[in-house]
């Protein structure tokens, strides 16, 4: 046996037995326990969504009201006032993870009732009660027992009023709590708590999502889903999440057609990225597994928690610790909160659980479900055949390079590799939620590895250590691992807020092109004009984000405002008019005159997308504003238009301002220049425009429209064709016969986009 088959057979032999122990319980159990304890260590804690807050019953409510320490015994008169508090300031859906199974004072249970039913966002918690039948024979006779699950509702007025009932069991055991049900399939596969509490916050939404449901699957449409106003009228929102949990689960490519509808440009209502995530979210949430693993954001306490008194004291007015801001579309749950009141004996053992009695509430455990729902975010196990190649991987790596390496070399390689695939696990985990098996590949394979090459090799002859050698040098590079590592660690799926200044492009009779060409020809054409658009910016540091047609986005980033990236992007802009000049001139056919717009500001950097598909991309208005900017060019004449946040604290270039334009659907306007040229490029033809044209647009500003209209004209007459001063002629024209009224700012809307 050579020396390379041995290497692969102990690199096999590590992969078979990470792969038995990892499909196996004991395998499942110690990557939970194990694995998914240390990637929640090292990945700390995270921030919480700020829609979601605790209202706790506390030791400290009790006091300050004169309670019962018993929560269970406070009046429910408390309740519906908390109720209506939380109603008047806002809250989107209000969660009690408290029982009401037993009846009280008829007048309380009547006045919380009522104040649930006017609130229409409150979900109540049901009891899930465990029975065991016995099972008879045909003659009658005992022949064994059926565990069922029976839900307990809340009493029958208190019930009645609430939007919707829900479970939410918990298993109360030594063993740390990881995951939650989503659907609770012992009892008829009901949503539970956080799942019901989600679809009152998106309820809004609700009508939208069947819309889009519609779209992605025809059948669906004709189907009887009921929309946001059948909900409200008949009270059948779990009805719903039924219907709708039962068409997904039959329909499997519905959550990833949703997704992909989303993406696609003129699907989104009112490009809200917010909502667009909630939509998404519904549709995960309805074609997810029953159990789902928590995502915790970090130890007991971390989602924000509001004492009850002190939303009772904001109602009467007397309390400024709890403002209107902080409840308002806010997701409520309310429940007794161990980390306020650890004596309660409703406490769960998590991964941040560092010492006894600071366990985790039940409330908060839902709270946390209910933000992972709305951040689409749970601990994502990778399995199928991504947990297959990292076993493999995790077999086969380390078993060849244990072999083939000296034993020292190979304990710090492997240790290395893990440190790295650590890493990365960790990096994976914080960015997206995807846990990677980390207890079997890192305390099982790699030991394992590593002390069966030691057993193997001390086996083995000095010839058969120096084949080793030969076949390492042979094969493998000595820096191949340590790049494919770095490689690895650098895969990130996350997002960042930068300050950046974004240039748009966009080509003039593209359409008429497109329409007479090949398209083979007319890829290459293409071609060739992106490498001339190309080239100026990455001569000046910018980056290619994106192109689509005739369009190119580019963009200067950074941590902050930097006036030299302003400049960068500005002398990219001036070289790229040029180039595309030359390019047109050597060309044949239809020249491709290209329209330049630039405008900077705070930019969300990050990957978008879902399911297989991302983009890396700005986001934000900035980049929104730049297209109109761009676009602004075709009713001007120019060919490079940028904001005044651009130009500013940029000397070096001759530009003009042309004014302040307030684009469609913006509520501030923006003042736009147009960049001419290099200072030291001008000529006394540019100063003499750019003089006329001040001139000209001071006369406009002040309302002297015959003198306006003459300072234009002379410009274009003296100058040659402008087309700013064009635009301003006509539009002085028109407030002539026209006036506009009072107040006047000189401020050109634009009605079209």
């Amino acid at each position: 046996m050579s020396r390379l088959t041995k290497a692969f057979a102990l690199g096999l032999l590590a992969s078979i037995l990470g792969m038995a122990v990892s499909f196996a319980p004991p395998g499942s159990e110690l990557e939970e326990k194990t694995g998914l304890d240390l990637l929640f260590k090292l990945r700390g804690a995270r921030p919480v969504p700020p829609d979601v807050a605790i209202v706790t019953l506390d030791k400290a409510s009790s006091q300050a009201l004169n309670l019962s320490a018993d929560s269970a015994k406070w009046p429910r008169s408390y309740h519906a006032r908390l109720t209506e508090i939380l109603t008047k300031e806002g809250a989107s859906v209000i969660a009690f993870d408290i029982l009401f199974e037993e009846p009280r004072s008829p007048e309380e249970d009547v006045q919380f009732a009522k104040a649930i039913q006017k609130a229409g966002n409150v979900v109540l918690c049901e009891f899930l009660r465990r029975e065991t039948i016995t099972v008879r024979d045909e003659k009658g006779n005992p022949s064994g027992s059926v565990n069922i699950e029976k839900l307990v509702q809340p009493i029958s007025p208190i019930a009645q009023s609430a939007a919707a009932l829900a479970p939410f069991p918990l298993p109360k055991v030594p063993d740390q709590v990881t995951q939650y049900w989503a659907f609770k399939s012992g009892a008829g596969d009901a949503p539970t708590l956080p799942v019901m509490a989600f679809q009152v916050f998106a309820l809004e939404m609700f009508d939208e999502f069947l819309l889009l449901l519609g779209k992605v699957d025809q059948s669906l449409a004709k189907e009887s889903l009921e929309g946001k106003g059948s909900i409200a009228l008949t009270r059948s929102l779990v009805e719903a999440v039924h219907q709708l949990r039962g068409a997904f689960l039959t329909r499997p490519w519905l959550s990833d057609g949703i997704a992909d509808a989303i993406s696609k440009r003129g699907v989104t209502w009112g490009e809200d990225p917010r909502k667009d995530r909630i939509i998404r979210s519904l549709a995960h949430i309805y074609q997810g597994a029953d159990s789902r693993y928590l995502n915790f954001y970090g130890p007991p306490g971390s989602i924000p928690t509001i004492p009850y008194y002190w939303v009772l004291q904001l109602g009467d007015g007397s309390a400024n610790l709890v403002t209107q801001s902080s409840l308002r579309g806010k997701a409520i749950f309310v429940g007794v909160s161990e980390e306020l009141r650890p004596e309660q004996k409703d406490g769960f053992y998590t991964v941040f659980s560092n010492s006894p009695g600071n366990e985790m509430s039940g409330v908060e455990i839902a709270a946390t479900a209910f933000a992972n729902l709305l951040e689409d975010s749970p601990v994502r196990l990778l399995v199928g055949w991504g947990q297959v190649a990292i076993l493999v991987l995790w077999g086969m790596v380390p078993g060849i390079l244990c072999y083939l390496l000296p034993t020292l070399v190979s304990a710090f390689g492997v240790l290395a590799i893990g440190l790295l695939y650590l890493l990365l696990a960790k990096v994976q985990f914080a960015s997206g939620g995807l846990w990677f098996p980390v207890a079997v590949p890192l305390f099982l394979q790699a030991p394992m590895v590593l002390l069966g090459a030691v057993v193997w090799k001390y086996c083995d002859t000095h010839r058969e250590r120096q084949n080793i050698r030969k076949a390492f040098g042979y094969y493998i590079p000595n820096n191949v691992v340590d790049q494919l590592a770095r490689n690895m660690a650098d895969i990130k799926n996350s997002t960042q807020m930068v300050y950046g200044i974004c240039l748009l492009t966009d080509a003039g009779q593209y359409t008429a092109l497109s329409e007479k060409m090949d398209p083979l020809e007319l890829n290459k054409f293409m071609s060739a004009y992106y490498e001339a658009l190309f080239k100026p910016v990455k001569t000046y540091d910018g980056i290619i984000i994106n192109i689509v047609g005739d369009s190119m986005l580019a963009l200067w980033a950074g941590a902050q405002r930097n006036a030299d990236q302003k400049k960068k992007a500005c002398l990219a802009a001036l070289e790229i008019k040029n180039t595309v000049q030359l390019f047109n001139d050597s060309s044949a056919t239809t020249p491709l005159p290209t329209r330049i717009g630039l405008h900077s500001g705070n930019i969300l950097l990050g990957s978008i997308g879902a399911a297989d598909h991302y983009e890396y991309r700005p986001m934000g208005d900035i980049v929104n504003t730049a297209s109109r900017i761009e676009g602004l060019n075709k009713y001007l004449g120019t060919g490079i238009l940028l904001s005044e946040e651009v130009l500013r604290e940029i000397p070096g270039f001759l530009s003009r301002e042309l004014g302040s334009f307030l684009f469609a659907g913006k509520s501030q306007p923006v003042v736009i220049y147009e960049l001419i040229c290099r200072e030291e490029e001008c000529n006394d033809q540019h100063r003499e425009l750019c003089s006329f044209f001040s001139r000209a647009l001071s006369a406009y500003r002040s309302r002297s429209w015959r003198e306006a209209i003459d300072l234009f004209s002379e410009s274009s007459r003296a100058l040659g064709k402008d087309g700013p001063s064009s635009f301003y002629a006509s539009l002085c024209q028109e407030y002539l016969a026209n006036p506009p009224g009072d107040p006047w700012s000189g401020i050109i809307p634009l009605k079209e986009k």
